[in-house]
């Protein structure tokens, strides 16, 4: 769920030190072999300024408790697990020169990050010309297809379809769609049309509105005369709240429900009950999940980070691709890069919402889904509907 973000930020020269760690300070060159017997190290690449900062810093959070986990259980193959925090301040630029950084100077081993696609695709050629893993965890349009990025990310499939058929048997078949102007949105509604046509829906209105809208009447009256019962919504960040917002204060709750992807527990902090109250969203992950597993890990997050913590997807989603990361470390029994790259695929890692399975094919995790709805505050499971594998992001033939 990741978008280009503009920013007026002067950005910091590029750093010079680190010369040894590629070959004549040249960064199309692999690294140097790792030293065996010093700690690992982590770049933890995110937001943590910019526009962004509280999913950033979630993602953060995921990361480091994987890391203060396996550190407390003896180390990654007997040695500490370091990181490096590294602000994208949401640029893609930026993210580029903390990347450089995080390779030539701190001579990390894996990245964890970052947040969008836009900085996601900046960094690529970096990652691939200096051969260090990628470990993305935010949910996104799919298309990656990389043997050193690995995404613990839900695609358009494992969503899109869940979602609409539950809506076209529980809520509503006559959708007007609304999403922010860019790539995730008109990927994920070219899904919405197509599984709305499998259901019995329809489609009676689309738009795409700029980032930073203040003013979504316009929008609420060609909803409002659309004769649509449901809104899906994939507007992101305050934009999304700000549209909730003057939905509700212009009564169209009253006439059309409201189904949200990426909306999460993040969202509830933002808007009142009577704002979230019955919009209807789909996750990998929620902190109320009532199963043994899930009640363990929010409990182990807020006794980490504070009992205020959000305990969200994009918080589950960073701490277990972490963990698969050091899954493939003690598989390949080895510090070297294209070893550990081989094995961490073909993993089963046990999750608090179920068992998800790295694959091969394209290096994605196929995830459980859930559906579930804001109430009071907090969301609801309303259905869980269990593991769903969408195709590969890598073409064949």
């Amino acid at each position: 769920m990741s978008r280009q973000f503009k920013t007026s930020t002067t950005r910091r020269a590029f750093v010079q030190s680190g010369a040894a760690t590629l070959m004549a300070g040249t960064l199309g060159l692999p690294l140097l072999a790792r030293a065996a017997d010093r700690p690992w190290k982590i770049g933890i690449l995110q937001p943590f300024s910019g526009g962004l900062e509280a999913l950033g810093e979630q993602g953060f959070q995921g990361g480091k408790l994987a890391i203060d986990e396996i550190n407390a259980a003896g180390g990654l193959l007997g040695q500490k697990v370091e990181f490096v925090r590294a602000d994208t301040r949401t640029d893609p630029k930026t993210a580029v020169e903390r990347t450089q950084e995080l390779i030539r100077r701190d001579e990390v081993d894996a990245i964890l990050g970052p947040l969008t696609s836009a900085e996601r695709d900046a960094v690529r050629p970096t990652i691939e010309r200096a051969k260090v893993p990628l470990l993305y965890a935010t949910d996104y349009e799919g298309g990656v297809c990389s043997r050193y990025i690995t995404c613990f990310s839900a695609l358009p499939a494992e969503w899109v379809g869940p979602l609409i058929s539950y809506s076209s048997k529980n809520v509503g078949k006559k959708f007007y769609l609304i999403g922010s102007d860019y790539i995730w949105p008109k990927r994920m509604n070219e899904d919405v049309r197509a599984s709305a046509a499998k259901n019995g829906a329809v489609v009676l209105g689309e738009e795409y509105v700029p980032f930073g809208l203040k003013d979504f009447a316009s929008s609420l009256r060609k909803i409002e005369s659309s004769g649509a019962d449901t809104l899906v919504v994939s507007v992101v960040g305050a934009d999304a709240i700000t549209l909730i917002k003057q939905f509700t204060g212009a009564g169209l709750k009253r006439k059309l429900r409201i189904l949200f992807f990426g909306f999460s527990e993040n969202y509830l902090a933002g808007l009142s009950t009577q704002e979230s109250d019955d919009i209807v969203t789909v996750s990998s992950f929620i902190s109320t999940l009532k199963t043994p597993e899930a009640i363990a890990f929010v409990k182990n997050v807020r006794d980490h980070f504070g009992p205020q913590t959000i305990v969200s997807n994009n918080l589950y989603a960073h701490y277990n691709m972490m963990r698969l990361y050091f899954g493939g470390v003690q598989r390949a029994k080895s510090t070297d890069k294209e070893k550990i790259t081989d094995a961490m695929v073909g993993q089963t890692l046990a999750t608090a919402n179920g068992e998800v399975f790295l694959r091969s094919s394209d290096r994605h995790v196929e995830l459980n889904t859930l559906i579930s709805m804001a109430k009071n505050g907090s969301l609801e499971l309303l259905q869980n509907v269990g593991r769903v594998v969408a195709p590969s992001q890598c073409k064949t033939g």
